[in-house]
């Protein structure tokens, strides 16, 4: 049996929301609206740990399927800006 028969809607669902977070926290860290006082090793090794995250879930067929064009967009442009954040700071 594939992943997909194994996951109801809501379980994908679920997954889409978590990788949001993952998006907007990054996005957050980036644009320094995130309002934890962490240390800049803080910040990237939050961004780090969600990149890989969302970089986990684009490899599953189910995942990318569940995604609407402007949400792949959302995703792809996030892992960008997180890894310039890393390599600039």
């Amino acid at each position: 049996m594939n992943e997909i028969e194994q996951l109801t809607q809501e379980e994908i669902e679920s997954s889409v929301s978590a990788a949001f977070d993952s998006v907007n926290l990054i996005n957050n860290i980036v644009l320094g609206t995130e309002t934890n006082e962490e240390s800049i090793e803080e910040k990237k090794y939050s961004i780090d740990s969600n990149i890989r995250h969302l970089q986990i879930m684009n490899n599953k067929e189910w995942f990318t399927d569940a995604l609407e064009e402007d949400q792949v967009t959302q995703i792809a442009d996030c892992i960008v800006s997180g890894t310039s954040f890393i390599d600039s700071n």
